[in-house]
């Protein structure tokens, strides 16, 4: 008889036994090398900001490395310190300069002005001041009463300058007073208020001194301190949209600090505000003017399209193509396109059921002096418009139960309180 052979439990011989088991221990390592693979490629590398200041001698760094240590350390690791600009090169100025305050023997602004980031940011300065966030957010507020004959000029040339319908102080900025605005309508809007030296809007809105992080212009919650709220929440919309929960969920992932003009779905794999509005992406290159991709006036009552929408669609449509097909982009373009006029439709029916008051003279000259004025605003200026930004942004319940809805509510409400004005008022 030949030797016998060791036959396991399951009635395995033992040297296949010993095969199986050295086949799972490599199955198991080698998944564990895969994991930490993936693991390990979707980590950020842990990037040690270097303080360009640190040994700095220069005055301005010695003195405010104890009055205001904060600034210094931020900006000591900012690309601007890592480019040798220095704390002169944006807030020195001669003794007759707009603004200028006695500072140390010499003069400086405080607050360095959009001329002075000119002097290097030349083209990010010029297509800033064709935008919305320019003096048409600063005239939407204050009106064009203050505005020189310059800038007055620079307002009408941008293209919501052109079509602004209203250039007057805004009415309810004017009834809550300045002790209210100075903290509300003024902290976003401000981002366009002209400065002494004739330059417009404030830069450090966006991109907050003294790092001057490109990480924190592109993240969303920067842009969410102003775009927020009953009459333009982006922000929340941003949040339930699907570009906003692959952000929540996977943002910490993503590639931050890449190079601006090089960003690919690689750095970002779903959009955050800026990739739409601002980053170089896609087929589109990057621009200051935030409405440079937008095809349509939303923030107005009934929205038009703006002038140069085609050009526009088509920059838009370049970043959307770096990660959908053709066909559904056009198909959401459309759909959002039709959105866009039902909810103008709505607002034009609101104008036709107060048509009658008007002629019949039975509305009161004063604005917001009483509840239907309240009610005849907030149908377009909170809900129709709100409606009209969850459509663009793919936020459902921003488009049905903060929008839409509310705009039956408020047209029925509308109709009630016309009927009832005309039967005690009318003739």
């Amino acid at each position: 008889m030949g030797e016998e052979k060791a036959v396991a439990k399951d009635g395995l011989s033992a040297p296949r036994v010993l095969v199986l088991g050295l086949v799972v221990v490599i199955i198991v390592l080698g998944l564990a090398f895969v994991i930490q693979t993936y693991a390990s490629a979707l980590t950020l590398p842990v990037i040690e900001k270097v303080d360009a200041l640190a040994t700095s001698k220069d005055d301005c760094v010695v003195c405010h490395r104890e009055t205001s240590p904060g600034i210094v350390q931020q900006f000591g690791t900012s690309s601007m310190a890592a480019g040798e600009v220095e704390c002169r090169d944006c807030h020195e100025v001669e003794a007759d300069y707009p603004g200028a305050v006695e500072h140390e023997g010499g003069f400086v602004l405080k607050e360095p002005s959009p001329a002075m980031c000119e002097r290097c940011h030349e083209d990010e300065v010029a297509q800033f001041n064709q935008s919305r966030h320019a003096l048409p957010a600063y005239v939407a507020y204050q009106g064009t009463q203050n505005l020189s004959d310059d800038l007055l000029a620079l307002y009408e040339g941008v293209p919501e300058g052109g079509y602004q319908p209203d250039k007057m102080r805004n009415a309810l900025h004017a009834l809550e007073g300045e002790a209210i605005t100075y903290f509300a309508c003024e902290q976003c809007h401000n981002i366009g208020k002209p400065k002494a030296d004739g330059s417009v809007g404030d830069c450090t809105k966006c991109h907050l001194r003294h790092e001057f992080s490109i990480e924190q212009a592109r993240k969303p919650e920067t842009c969410g301190a102003c775009h927020i709220g009953p009459d333009h929440p982006q922000w929340e919309i941003y949040q339930e949209s699907p570009h906003g929960i692959a952000y929540m969920t996977g943002g910490d992932r993503w590639h931050w600090e890449a190079e601006s003009g090089t960003l690919t779905v690689v750095d970002f794999p779903a959009p955050t505000c800026a990739t739409c509005h601002f980053s170089g992406f896609g087929t589109s290159s990057t621009t200051h003017d935030v409405g440079d991709r937008l095809t349509w006036y939303l923030f107005a009552p009934i929205s038009p399209r703006r002038p140069a929408w085609q050009e526009n669609l088509e920059r838009m449509q370049g970043v959307c193509q770096a990660c959908h097909n053709t066909t559904f982009i056009d198909e959401f373009f459309n759909a959002a396109d039709a959105a866009t006029e039902a909810v103008n439709a709505r607002v034009v029916e609101s104008n036709e059921i107060v048509q009658p008051l008007k002629d019949q003279d039975l509305l009161t000259k004063e604005p917001f002096d009483e509840p239907f004025d309240f009610v005849y605003f907030e149908l377009w200026h909170h809900w129709g418009r709100t409606a009209k930004f969850g459509v663009w942004m793919q936020g459902p319940d921003y488009v049905q139960w903060h929008g839409a809805y509310e705009v039956l509510s408020d047209l029925a409400e509308l109709n009630e309180m016309v009927e009832e004005k005309l039967a005690t008022e009318g003739q």
